[in-house]
């Protein structure tokens, strides 16, 4: 299926990339007659080029704002494509994070067509939360604390009841807390519970509601789970990951992730900080592994 966009209201659209894989990430803008702010690019420039063209399809104005959920590259490698006529704001942790990622989707899949990519990281930053006006739209930022990442953003219309979590929810897909916090994602779910959303747009997957925390929740939890009985018995993420029983999380996207969400969950046990580096190529390859051995696919 190509993107589409649908309205969720008078002036707020999710871009939605099925089937929200490795890479289809979301996006989504916020416009008036006078101004428009964009929710996250995209992995290729292609892909982001077309989110441009169905922005300016819409009748709405040419982006002056960029905002970005966090760093990883298929929400930001597309920035570029909206630089100089709009300015990317992020937390200060996702521009940290993408200068010292680089060109991080190229080191993992270098046989994608990116496209011409110029790394853009956010030029106006925030640590806690911060409040912008697209028109009579109130847009909040809100940063939850070390989550998905270190540096996440929700991005909350409370006029609208409408939030777009990035990568703190996918919806059908497994979570992936890796360079994050195991700890901080469940922190992140009482905060996106609090704000009584009525329309949930994930970081991947279709749009939703409220009720989609739950099940985010309760895979959390079992991860958790597995990681102190499988550390507490000398196990290996791979091991225990390997034996263990999906039960009702089977029918989820990405199950190889599991093992790289064990690798977080170890760490923090061993009394580790949240959102520190772990070895990429233990949680990558542990995945390869978990996918029979043959590498995860990119999917733009």
């Amino acid at each position: 299926m190509e993107p589409y966009l649908t309205e969720l209201a008078a002036g707020v659209h999710a871009f939605i990339q099925p089937d929200g894989g490795w890479c289809l990430n979301n996006a989504g803008f916020v416009t008036d007659a006078d101004a428009t702010l964009v929710v996250d690019t995209a992995a290729t420039e292609r892909r982001a080029r077309l989110l441009r063209r169905r922005i300016a399809g819409s009748g709405a104005p040419t982006p002056r704002t960029v905002v970005n959920t966090h760093h990883h590259g298929d929400h930001t490698y597309g920035n570029s494509v909206f630089t100089p006529e709009a300015t990317v704001i992020g937390h200060a942790a996702c521009r940290r994070e993408l200068l010292a990622a680089g060109r991080q989707l190229h080191a993992v899949w270098p046989g994608v067509e990116y496209g011409d990519i110029r790394l853009t990281a956010p030029t106006v930053t925030f640590t806690d939360e911060l409040t912008l006006h697209v028109g009579g739209i109130e847009v909040r930022l809100l940063h939850p604390g070390v989550a998905h990442t270190p540096g996440d953003t929700i991005v909350w219309l409370p006029a609208q009841r409408i939030v777009f979590t990035g990568d703190l929810v996918f919806h059908g897909g497994t979570p992936f807390i890796f360079m994050g916090s195991l700890a901080g994602s469940l922190r992140a779910l009482d905060l996106l519970r609090s704000l009584d959303a009525v329309t949930v747009v994930p970081g991947h997957g279709p749009v939703t509601g409220p009720e989609v925390y739950d099940g985010i929740e309760d895979y959390l939890r079992f991860v958790e789970r597995l990681a102190r009985d499988g550390r507490a018995a000398g196990r290996t993420p791979l091991e225990v990951a390997r034996e263990a029983d999906l039960g009702p999380f089977a029918a989820l996207a990405e199950s190889e992730r599991l093992v790289a969400n064990l690798h977080r969950a170890y760490s923090e046990l061993a009394g580790g900080e949240p959102g520190a580096p772990l070895d990429p190529m233990a949680g990558f390859g542990d995945m390869t592994a978990m996918n029979g051995g043959i590498p995860i696919a990119c999917h733009a």
